[in-house]
């Protein structure tokens, strides 16, 4: 077999997925922090008649003041000139591009409106732009799995990914044209990206062996980290030239992730051609992939109405569900709230609503070094793992999540409670997402585009309940109910899923294995007689006293009492 490859075939399949996951939420998010700097704010247009002047002598502008909502709450005495000084450092960046886009020097070519105010929307259409791309995210999320098992992982998490990263090409000038043209292209977006995650899990049952499987799903988190670099960096990118420059990016950085992923991954270890011998036994025979294994996968029938009657599926979308609807809301929600409630300024925002997610990630990974470690050493069931994992990252987010509806304008205790929920998620690799590789790898992909159908739904609920409970409102009390309801899904959620989670793999996951047992059986009787046959005619019709060899099926439930036809046995 030779030495040790000098570095896995799977160690470079976890950093492109890795890398993926983060193009694909940067896709997600590129919009949460632009719409921030995209819509005309109130305060650009201040002026003496707007002004308060308070009996220290300080002048304020009161349109300022019902941007930043925390300021709103404070009575004249205490604001006092280090509080507008704050104010003024925070102030969100709305002077000019320094660096004009290509879609404004169109717009001016073509005498059209360049919307140098920014864009009219109001609240609620704030709240249809973000959650347009989850509107119909649904709708892929089962086909992503079931084309993976068709076409292939790489062909199915690479295409999606890359048209993703290309629409956003299109996007800033589909938001000066028309906002409806925008919310349009955002679904389409939503669309094509639902089949990634599915795909992907499919490809996790072909590549790696048990063991290693919580610390593999810890590069679905990429999409953390690619969030908390991306927010600060789109900060950044919008306060050196324009928030049309960010869209921009996305579609470059994505080009160059796909080129690489359609040379340097492939969707198994026999399809590879330069992984080493000795790691390809390895993954194979842990996993126990033989040719009859692979010809028994193309022939097999998806168990629907088994995998939908599953109570432990059930839970575990309950989970994700839960999950999902507190990520979201935090993750789409992070810059307007530190913008309207506590006024920081699009690069302090950026950051702010980034650091979050690398800390997700990094909780991820050392979570799941625990949660295997405990498997390897059977200190606990991987049951009970699981539910360790589904713990923290529903009722422990919950609790945290709490203590950020509360945290009214204390700004350091919002940053650390929006912190530590999100960080409790990241234990989601160990928990609910691994358990659905566990209940059932074979349809581990479709198991995902199940509960990624319904998990979606808070994608774009939350952001509409956000836009409704904010519009024209943006208080702190607002905001808590916002907090509140987000908290009571997660907690509730982990709940059931602690109480009723199950990662025993299921029956249905081998529920066809025996009837193709039974069918392979019977095709081996005919080859062998045909043989027979063939044999007799060549050596005279079993001359020399001899009888003809046959071969018969012998029905072991004469024997044992069970009427199985898979328990069937070939003698001679």
């Amino acid at each position: 077999m030779g030495k040790e490859p000098k570095v896995y075939a799977r160690t470079v399949l976890w950093y492109l997925v890795f890398v993926g996951f983060a193009v694909n939420y940067m896709i997600r998010i590129n919009m949460n922090i632009t719409i921030v700097t995209m819509v005309k704010q109130a305060g650009r247009k201040s002026s003496a008649a707007s002004s308060e002047v308070f009996s220290n002598g300080t002048s304020v502008d009161r349109v300022q003041r019902k941007v930043y909502a925390c300021y709103v709450e404070r009575n004249g005495s205490d604001f006092v000139a280090e509080d507008l000084a704050k104010s003024s450092a925070m102030a969100l960046l709305q002077s000019e591009p320094k660096v004009q886009s290509p879609e404004k020097w169109l717009l001016k070519l073509l005498k059209l409106d360049t919307k140098e105010d920014g864009f009219e929307w109001n609240e609620y259409e704030q709240g249809l732009v973000l959650g347009a791309f989850f509107w119909l995210h649904w709708v892929t999320q089962i086909p992503g799995g079931v084309l993976a098992r068709k076409y292939g992982t790489k062909m199915v998490f690479g295409v999606a990914n890359a048209i993703g990263c290309w629409m956003c090409f299109l996007m800033p000038l589909a938001s000066y044209l028309d906002i409806r043209i925008l919310i349009f292209l955002r679904v389409v977006q939503g669309v094509i990206c639902g089949v990634a995650w599915p795909a992907m899990h499919h490809m996790a049952g072909q590549w790696i062996p048990p063991n290693e499987r919580s610390k593999f799903i810890t590069a679905y988190l990429g999409s953390s980290v690619g969030v908390a670099l991306n927010f600060p960096l789109f900060g950044y990118i919008i306060s050196w030239s324009s928030w049309e420059y960010v869209f921009h990016f996305c579609g470059i950085f994505g080009t160059i992730w796909y080129l690489a992923w359609v040379v340097l991954v492939y969707d198994s270890p026999a399809e590879h051609p330069r992984i080493h011998p000795k790691e390809r036994e390895y993954i194979e025979s842990s996993l126990g992939i033989t040719e009859k294994s692979k010809e028994q996968d193309r022939h097999e029938a998806t168990p629907w109405k088994e995998m939908m009657l599953s109570k432990a599926m059930w839970m575990t979308v309950i989970a994700q569900w839960a999950g999902i609807w507190g990520l979201f809301t935090v993750m789409t929600q992070a810059p307007s709230y530190f913008n309207y409630i506590h006024g920081w300024d699009i690069k302090m925002t950026g950051l702010l609503s980034g650091i979050p997610h690398l800390c997700r990630m990094i909780f991820a990974y050392f979570f799941s070094m625990m949660g295997d470690y405990l498997l390897r050493n059977n200190l606990m069931s991987r049951t009970n793992v699981r539910k360790m994992g589904g713990a923290s990252c529903c009722v422990l987010n919950g609790i945290f999540v709490l203590g950020l509806a509360y945290s009214g304008c204390h700004s350091t205790a919002a940053i650390l409670f929006l912190t530590l929920a999100t960080m409790a998620h990241g234990a989601v690799s160990t928990g609910p997402l691994a358990n659905i590789v566990d209940m059932s790898p074979k349809y581990a992909g479709i198991l995902l585009g199940i509960s990624g159908m319904i998990g979606v739904i808070p994608g774009f609920v939350s952001p509409i309940i956000v836009g409704i409970l904010t519009l024209g409102n943006q208080t702190v009390k607002q905001w808590e109910y916002v907090f509140l309801i987000t908290a009571g899904m997660l907690i509730v959620g982990g709940i059931l899923y602690m109480l009723f989670a199950d990662s025993t793999q299921q029956p249905w996951n081998s529920a066809t294995e025996e009837a193709l047992d039974a069918r392979e059986l019977v095709s081996l009787k005919l080859n062998v007689e045909d043989a027979m046959r063939e044999k007799e005619r060549e050596a005279g019709g079993g001359e020399a006293g001899g009888e003809p060899v046959t071969a018969e099926i012998v029905d072991e439930q004469n024997t044992s009492g069970e009427d199985d036809p898979a328990k069937a046995v070939l003698v001679r």
